[in-house]
């Protein structure tokens, strides 16, 4: 199926300059120059509302066998390309969202189709091996190749994972297993250490903490519950730690007016940080860890200035806590830079970057004190896949030959340019617009309207997702060009229009 796919692809040669100069066509801000993405679509087309007959049906055939609450639509993946999602109905949709974030090149990028052709690859495609105990021949240098690469600041250990969650779950585990050992001041437990264990109880589980921030999201499983506090619906019902929270800096815009202000809510919340930290001491449950993401993406869209996280890095060096930077959304080069942490400008960053979505694998980096020096501490039984660092290798490749790091920073800042001007034109609507590189966001007056947006402009054929409260966020994959941008700017403006 991948080789007539290839054919389409590499033969098609798109007209994107009579889209956009079509009638209706409007601009919010200059033209910008029409570079060709040759795998791309010349534009959205609409053939039904979202959902169409077919996904309606589909989505009831699917609620017979599981919950379908979420589920917007039924997809036509072989149809998909570039920056176009189409639909089972024939609608083909601009993507700015991209799957929650996770599609680095584009849907069907010529490179990566190419790649499942090769016979070389068969064999990693075929096999998916438990790579704790018996790993591929070439998994050392495939890890140098793909993941190493692009290695966060003094870091050379990376452990591959399936998904965030579990990655963030083990990383986890790797700052408590440090915190004890440094405790013990050796690695080797007590033999009531290991009877207890067993059993829930301590000095073998013992009571231990991570500190995290509200707004933030970590993921589902059961120790990242305890640090996601964005939604009620995420953690209703399950059984929790008590672990500290610490308030997430809420920032005012536009910034350069409120320079003082915000400096001031930073320093609030690092004191909060301290203050916590020194309570949970006391209460007999140290902080051994604090989790925070560089922008914090479902709850909101929330920044922090480098400075804050600069200072949060010292408050966990004071403290001897681990310092774990969640770059499961903000990693992989959507915000300009690699991983959104090289904006703070520091040479030592964390102690553990974790990782998934646009890196196609899960998994964490970690400096070497955090290695577990035991087996089977750290362990599941795929424990990644190297079909996706196969992947991984692959889209980097594409990055640095197309410069897409710098193709982020120019369509951003047409992006959110652009999102300053409708926000000037429907001041009673839109607010508080923000981003680095496309990683963007914007509120919206209220969560029912922010709601009716999302639907409207879905059905003119643009894909966003919402954040927070009432923030509309936007996650196009780093092929996105500044034409692009229009192309959302233009279906926005009239869909702001229509509710003026």
């Amino acid at each position: 199926m991948a080789f007539p796919l290839i054919t389409r692809q590499l033969a098609l040669s798109l007209q994107k300059n009579v889209w956009l100069g079509a009638s209706g066509c409007r601009y919010v801000s200059k033209t910008a120059t029409k570079t060709q993405v040759e795998f791309d679509y010349n534009g959205p087309s609409m053939k039904t509302s979202v959902p169409g007959p077919r996904s309606q049906e589909l989505t009831k055939q699917l609620g017979d066998i599981q919950n379908v609450g979420a589920v917007n639509f039924f997809c036509n993946y072989e149809e998909s390309r570039g920056n176009y999602l189409v639909d089972v109905d024939g609608n083909r949709m601009l993507d700015l969202y991209t799957q929650i974030s996770s599609i680095p090149i584009g849907y069907n990028h010529p490179a990566l189709l190419k790649l499942m052709t090769n016979p070389n690859n068969l064999s990693t495609f075929v096999n998916r091996p438990a790579l704790g105990i018996l790993p591929p021949e070439n998994f050392p240098d495939k890890l140098t190749e793909s993941l190493l690469s692009v290695a966060p600041s003094g870091m050379t250990r990376v452990q591959t994972m399936a998904c965030g969650s579990c990655s963030n779950e083990n990383a986890f585990k790797s700052m408590f297993i440090w915190y004890k050992n440094k405790e013990r001041g050796h690695s080797t437990p007590s033999d009531e250490d290991l009877r207890t264990s067993v059993i829930n109880q301590a000095p073998g589980c013992p009571d231990l903490s991570i500190l995290s921030f509200m707004g933030s999201f970590h993921g589902r499983t059961m120790g990242c519950l305890a640090t996601t506090h964005s939604k009620a619906i995420h953690k209703l019902d399950v059984p929790t730690f008590d672990w500290p929270i610490a308030p997430f800096p809420r920032l005012q815009y536009p910034l350069e007016e409120f320079s003082r202000e915000n400096a001031q809510e930073e320093s609030r919340c690092l004191e909060e940080v301290e203050d916590l930290i020194v309570k949970w001491r006391q209460k007999g449950k140290p902080v051994a860890g604090i989790v925070v993401e560089p922008i914090q993406a479902e709850g909101g869209d929330n920044h922090a200035s480098p400075d804050f996280f600069r200072s949060l890095r010292n408050i966990c060096r004071k403290h001897g806590c681990a310092f774990h930077v969640d770059e499961v959304q903000t990693g992989g080069g959507t915000t300009g830079k690699f991983w959104a942490h090289e904006h703070w400008g520091v040479d030592d960053p964390a102690d553990i970057v974790s990782f998934s979505k646009k890196l196609l694998t899960g998994g964490y980096f970690q400096k070497d004190e955090l290695q577990p020096d035991k087996a089977y501490r750290i362990f599941n039984t795929w424990m990644g896949d190297p079909a996706k660092n196969l992947f991984l290798a692959e889209v980097l490749n594409v990055i640095r030959r197309e410069n897409l790091l710098e193709e982020v920073t120019r369509s951003g800042k047409a992006l959110l340019n652009g999102l300053y001007e409708l926000q000037a034109q429907y001041s009673g609507i839109l607010s508080r617009a923000r981003g680095q590189g496309t990683f963007c966001a914007i509120d919206i007056c209220d969560d029912e309207t922010r709601n009716r947006i999302l639907l409207k402009t879905r059905d003119k054929g643009v894909i966003l997702g919402g954040c927070g409260d009432r923030s509309i966020r936007f996650r196009p994959a780093l092929i996105f060009k500044e034409y692009h941008a229009h192309i959302f700017l233009n279906i926005f403006n009239d869909v702001l229009a229509q509710l003026k």
